[in-house]
């Protein structure tokens, strides 16, 4: 009992040194978002909320939260391999889920994604993305019970969990929104909320449009109030206004809730969208970025052993700010999606060119020693081109050309492209769309195995490999998307749901295919391919610490436009040497683009477990091929 006792007091000094150590920067941010000579009754109300928040986290988790801390930057390991996944169509609820563990651990992967799980309204919700409770479970998946033991067995089982909390905005049907309807002022002054179109009309010359074929504009007129919402993404989603500090309060109340239910990595979606100004686009401006870094610091202290993962699908220089700059360097998100490399893998699979890609990475600053990417080929959203126009017209290309070609390419308007994509949110007065697809209908597996085509769709087969190969060696957390693994087609059925025939993302969202994965070790087809090479390789990441994001890829010039090669270093000969040939029809390098990685080190490619064969001085590299080199695994 006694020993208890200790333990306890010693949680609990540990939460006042955090607090003490913090508190500083705490004050500043909140007093630089909300001036000091008005809010002052605000600050104390937060500093009486943190304790609180700390004293209903569970004790197990408190004690997690320890271990965490002392072991360090536990998310940049190389053991970590995700997949993302709708609870519903992998396997029916959370109880399913649970029971589906094991398919996890024989593939590899102990970090899962589980796309929005929380109350919706009926009808249309964005894929669960309106919320009308931030820590409850939609009947539909089960029970908070059910959440509970999922997140107990996964601990058991070293499995983390990554669960979205959507700090932008709320569903109509919220609680907030309700009593805002019914006239309530306080709750009014949660919402972007107007009288009148004076001052929309002045946000909407300012303000983008993110679905402008089926959501035009940033604002509904809602009838009972007799007043104008922000809207941003849909009439249902009301845009929270943090401007008002007893919103930051509570939904920082909503996300330790969430965090308590056993949560390790929380993705803070559309953070980009969160501070709302008049004459910008309101994306991505100062104040997002030090609300979310108070955001931050507050879950430090209450609950260490969380993290954030910015869900910020924008421009390559304005990626790299979520990770904290300046003076918050390292201490926004911990990790960020990596939004740039994604889109120009897809550029280099249609051009059969890596110039791009280059370009484009070499140009971004290095990210804070405390942070790390997503990496993925593809999620459950669409597939965006947001290049740096600069870097297409350096090598000579026009933007918007390109950008047409990249659409035409995958969404079935060239004769000649194996892609079967479609066109999403296709803006005719810019010219900017975006695709959607599976990763292997994108890469023409579905198109391949309609024409009966081994050659083709074994070359298909060969893209898929190589896509997941380099998310799996790049620096960062891998992320699968749940069916890509077996290379699952298309998913044509959501055209028969009224509630989702709108919405062609959900193309790319299948349902699992239990029936192919009970025959995935006895099967002869392109699935059993597809899902013993990628165990395979994910078994062979955990197995080398060069894979641990510890800041270090270093891209290697190829002198030829159809690879792209990178280095995995790790002390004199332990590291790794990616090669990858973008290119439909064989391809060779030089020797000496390898460096040290040449024929005279008697390499080994850890993939085949064969030592690659170089001739008069060059490496030759099968359509779509990719090596992982290493010096030090000669037998």
């Amino acid at each position: 009992m006694e020993n208890k006792k200790t333990k306890a007091n010693d949680v609990e000094s540990l939460f006042e040194q955090r607090l003490a150590t913090n508190f500083t920067l705490i004050k500043d941010l909140f007093f630089s978002l909300y001036p000091e000579n008005q809010h002052k009754k605000s600050f104390k109300r937060l500093l009486t909320t943190l304790p609180e928040l700390f004293k209903n986290r569970p004790s197990s988790l408190k004690s997690m939260d320890i271990d965490r801390v002392k072991k360090g930057n536990w998310y940049m390991s190389q053991e970590l391999v995700g997949m993302q996944l709708y609870v519903d169509h992998f396997n029916k609820d959370l109880k399913g889920l649970e029971k589906k563990l094991g398919y996890f651990e024989k593939l590899g992967v102990n970090f899962v994604h589980l796309m929005p799980i929380t109350p919706r309204p009926k009808g249309e919700n964005d894929g669960g993305y309106a919320v009308n409770s931030y820590h409850k479970v939609d009947p539909r998946y089960g029970t908070q019970e059910d959440l509970l033991s999922l997140t107990q067995k996964m601990r058991d089982k070293n499995m983390y969990l990554m669960l979205d909390f959507v700090a932008n905005h709320t569903s109509d049907e919220y609680p907030w929104a309700k009593k805002a309807v019914a006239g309530d002022l306080k709750y009014q002054g949660y919402y972007h909320i107007y009288p009148d179109r004076t001052i929309p009309d002045e946000f909407e010359t300012t303000l983008p449009e993110i679905f402008p074929m089926t959501s035009p504009g940033n604002f509904t007129y809602n009838a009972e109030m007799q007043k104008w919402v922000m809207t941003v993404f849909n009439p249902y989603q009301w845009d929270l206004d943090y401007s008002n500090p007893m919103v930051f309060i509570e939904m920082l109340g909503n996300l330790t809730k969430l965090a308590d239910l056993g949560v390790d990595v929380v993705r803070l979606d559309a953070l980009a969208f969160m501070w709302k100004k008049l004459g910008t686009e309101s994306q991505n401006l100062p104040e997002a970025h030090t609300l979310i870094s108070l955001f931050r610091m507050c879950l430090q202290v209450i609950a260490p052993g969380v993290v954030f993962l910015a869900e910020a699908i924008v421009a390559p220089k304005e990626i790299i700010k979520y990770f904290g700059s300046g003076r918050m360097m390292g201490n926004e998100c911990e990790i960020a999606y990596n939004a740039t490399l994604m889109a120009l893998l897809w550029d280099a699979i249609a051009t059969k060119k890596a110039v791009l890609l280059y370009k484009n990475i070499k140009s971004l600053p290095e990210k804070p020693k405390e942070s790390t990417w997503i990496n993925y080929i593809r999620c459950h959203d669409d597939i965006g081109l947001g290049f740096e126009d600069h870097h297409i017209h350096e090598l000579g290309w026009n933007a918007v050309s390109h950008r047409k070609f990249l659409l035409d390419y995958y969404c079935q308007n060239i004769d000649w492209s194996p892609a079967k994509g479609h066109m999403f949110m296709y803006n005719p007065k810019t010219g900017d769309g975006r695709i959607t697809g599976s990763a292997a209908s994108l890469l023409g597996l579905e198109m391949a195995l309609e024409q009966n085509d081994q050659a083709k769709i074994d070359q298909s087969i060969a893209k898929i490999i190589m896509m997941h190969a380099i998310i799996l060696s790049y620096g960062g957390v891998p992320l699968i998307y749940a069916g890509d693994e077996i290379g699952t087609l298309n998913d044509y059925s959501y055209l028969e749901d009224n509630d989702k025939k709108e919405d062609g993302r959900w193309v790319n969202r299948p349902f699992q295919d239990w029936n192919t994965i009970a025959q995935i070790d006895s099967g002869n087809n392109h699935q059993t391919q597809i899902f013993l090479t990628l165990q395979h390789l994910i078994k062979l990441r955990k197995s080398y610490h060069a894979f641990a994001d510890k800041n270090q890829v270093i891209l290697y010039e190829a002198h030829n436009p159809h690879f792209f090669i990178y280095e995995r270093p790790l002390g004199k000969n332990n590291g790794i040497l990616v090669v990858c040939n973008f290119d439909e029809v064989p391809q060779t390098i030089y020797e000496n683009a390898l460096g040290t990685y040449g024929s005279e080190n008697n390499v080994i490619d850890l993939i085949s477990g064969e030592q690659p064969v170089f001739v008069n001085g060059t490496l030759k590299l099968d359509p779509y091929e990719i090596l992982w080199l290493s010096k030090n695994n000669i037998e």
